[in-house]
């Protein structure tokens, strides 16, 4: 996919969660001994977390003062997507 138009490449702006996001799944998963996720479950878990979460979109040079959505808040809501993913496969 081309993430430009009029000029202006749009590949620099992220949204700030999704790293943070990333590197919580390993640690939240392990919480859940008994459930062995398949990939599209995982990429589900990815995108659900991100979906409830406030949008955190930044470019590049952006200068972030205060975070507002906190590691305990992405750990609690991979939780309840892992829950979700876990008891409605596919869904």
């Amino acid at each position: 996919m081309d993430f430009a138009t009029l000029g202006l490449d749009f590949h620099s702006i992220r949204n700030r969660n999704e790293e943070r996001v990333i590197s919580l799944i390993p640690a939240v998963l392990a919480e859940f001994h008994h459930y062995a996720p398949s990939r599209t479950d995982i990429e589900d878990i990815y995108a659900l977390t991100l979906n409830k979460l406030p949008a955190r979109y930044a470019q590049a040079v952006s200068l972030v003062i205060r975070e507002p959505v906190s590691d305990d808040m992405i750990r609690d809501t991979l939780r309840d997507a892992v829950c979700t993913v876990r008891d409605r496969p596919n869904c």
